[in-house]
């Protein structure tokens, strides 16, 4: 049934946002409580539109307790090339790439599959929802003012999960934190190719100045067909081109390219700051792309969010079973997902801002290091010590680093 004007619902646990990690959030507090929870999603799909390059590894599926893979599986990859400004190649084993590299997903399929594993242990979903205001009261989130076919009505909930991505509101509402600074930004733009002559067995990363502070990806999606996308440091932006601009320069000069034909196109967003100094408030949690886990170095953040996202339920159903959803309380989920991930966040960050001062020439140098080299760990300090091995005078400004 869908709530009228002035409507108002209520819910022990409120999810804002319905992809996967809001979805895996409200799963696995379900699993832990049985009261009532709710996940609101702004679109009319879940899934869709997708706005997601889709490359993932397969390993961390199991600690979410995904069994079955084949259905949102497009395509398994053996691993990742990675290619500098001069051609310099180096291939890497899917076992050392990272969250990115093992697989492509159909991301409207895995969106929905989650949705339906959160369904399944109780979760209700109210799609075509948007939440346009938290409520609180002396400065505890009480829940939010809504929004749907143009009705606005209140939610109200003993705890809220802001899951609503990198675009999130709720936790600017709630004074969490401010806007991101520009270079913490990574601006996005994607076409979906067919009739392209690329390896598909692996995925493939261009980098230096044809992606400004960022980098060029073609994720397999079959044997002709691939996405092709760019990001770019939304800083290294001066208004003479656009994202979109420098893909279409890169792909209309390489003839294996510029041949294929696009069958669809997206563009966004994603953050690539360090991890805010909270994520959680009295009666408000934020989780996901909303609490900025996303990888700084590669600007995946499914992996990293739907770890953090599990945390998230398991602390919020203890927290519903004892009654107490206060910030102090709500530190177990702070002190647990930041010991998984904030080390790597922090040193990926630093990587980061590293990266985007090295010119073309330091970028072949690094590629050029790394394939003469055996690499047992695709960490930072592995990388720094194998090209420090070559180039011993690139990595001085590293140092702090290592």
């Amino acid at each position: 049934m869908d709530p009228d004007e002035g409507d108002i619902l209520e819910c022990d646990l409120l999810v804002v946002g319905g992809g996967p990690i809001g979805s895996t959030a409200a799963r696995f507090a379900a699993k832990n409580y049985s009261g009532k929870i709710m996940v609101i999603e702004k679109r009319q799909e879940i899934g869709s539109p997708v706005r997601c390059a889709e490359g993932i590894s397969t390993g961390w599926l199991d600690e979410l307790e995904i069994e079955k893979t084949e259905h949102f599986m497009s395509k398994k990859v053996l691993g990742a090339k990675l290619y500098s400004p001069g051609g310099h190649e180096l291939k890497i084993g899917k076992e050392l790439a990272g969250d990115e590299v093992g697989a492509v997903m159909e991301r409207d399929i895995f969106d929905k599959e989650m949705a339906v594993l959160a369904g399944r242990e109780g979760v209700d979903y109210m799609l075509k929802t948007s939440a346009i205001n938290v409520i609180e009261e002396e400065g505890r989130v009480k829940g939010v003012k809504a929004r749907k076919m143009g009705d606005e009505f209140t939610i109200e909930a003993d705890l809220v999960i802001g899951a609503d991505g990198f675009e999130s509101q709720i936790g600017r509402w709630a004074d969490i934190y401010d806007s991101l600074a520009p270079k913490d930004i990574m601006t996005c733009f994607q076409y979906r190719m067919t009739d392209i002559d690329f390896d598909p067995d692996h995925t493939h990363f261009f980098l230096g100045s044809a992606a400004p502070g960022g980098y060029l990806w073609i994720f397999p999606k079959g044997e002709k067909t691939a996405n092709v996308g760019m990001g770019v440091q939304l800083s290294q932006l001066d208004g003479s081109m656009s994202v979109r601009d420098y893909l279409d320069r890169f792909i209309e000069e390489n003839e294996w390219l510029n041949q294929g034909q696009a069958i669809d196109m997206v563009a966004g967003g994603v953050s690539v700051s360090p991890p805010p100094e909270k994520v959680v408030k009295d009666g408000l949690m934020l989780v996901g792309d909303a609490a900025r886990v996303v990888d700084p170095i590669t600007g995946g953040g499914i992996a990293n969010g739907m770890k953090q996202a599990k945390i998230a339920g398991e602390v919020a159903a203890r927290a519903l079973n004892e009654n107490d959803t206060s910030e102090e309380f709500l530190q177990k989920y702070e002190e647990r997902w930041r010991e998984k991930l904030e080390d790597k966040l922090w040193r990926n960050y630093m990587a980061k801002e590293k990266a985007v001062q090295l010119d073309d020439e330091q970028f072949d140098q690094v590629i050029d290091a790394l394939s003469d080299q055996k690499i047992e760990e695709m960490s930072t300090e592995a990388i720094l010590l194998a090209v420090g091995e070559k180039y011993p005078g690139l990595i001085e400004s590293f140092q702090d680093m290592m």
